[in-house]
């Protein structure tokens, strides 16, 4: 297996959620940072994504994150991270987000976290990337989303394989045993072709 060495973590910017939620980021973080894995992220300072990126930097990780202008004009960028990146756009964050990661790890968030999930799986769908891709299901947030994915699938519009396409686990540790465990893959980074 080739090592993955970043990791794209899409997680929510909201900081009124559940402790469970609060506590997975931080576990988060820690974890892929003591694994030696570089964390990619959206940029942020708050919510989850700031948790996450605070635990990585206080383990000693690596810490990248992606942020659109617009965001970092608000101050909501995270200025004590490795590095930041000002993207011009939020289309060219989440280009850019793609093209440096070996892996994506979808911790629970809001309707930005949705659509970045669904945009990573559907361009695995359509065979425009093979790297693993990870749901941690922290308290079940993650089952109304299955459910609509066997509906899509029931009714015709996505293949039986859909599930194939990521790997949803119940722990950020159990996230990291399927990153280890992953096929490396073969297709190029670059995104030429999305």
């Amino acid at each position: 297996m080739k090592r993955i060495n970043r990791v794209c973590v899409y997680c929510g910017s909201s900081g009124r959620v559940a402790e469970m939620y609060r506590s997975a980021a931080t576990r988060t973080g820690t974890l892929l940072a003591r694994a030696g894995i570089e964390v990619i992220y959206g940029g942020g300072r708050i919510g989850l994504m700031g948790l996450v990126a605070d635990a990585a930097l206080s383990a000693g990780g690596r810490v990248t994150g992606i942020i659109p202008g617009f965001l970092h004009d608000r101050e909501l960028g995270h200025t004590g991270i490795s590095e930041l990146i000002v993207a011009e756009s939020m289309h060219e964050r989440k280009q850019r987000m793609f093209e440096l990661s070996d892996a994506f790890v979808i911790l629970p968030g809001g309707l930005g976290t949705l659509d970045e999930a669904f945009e990573c799986i559907t361009w695995r769908q359509l065979g425009l990337h093979d790297r693993p891709i990870v749901l941690v299901d922290i308290g079940g947030y993650w089952q109304p989303l299955m459910r609509l994915i066997d509906q899509v699938v029931e009714s015709g519009f996505a293949p039986r394989a859909a599930h194939d396409f990521f790997k949803l686990v119940l722990t950020p540790e159990e996230m990291l045993a399927v990153l280890s465990a992953a096929p490396e893959p073969t297709m190029p980074h670059t995104a030429d072709r999305v």
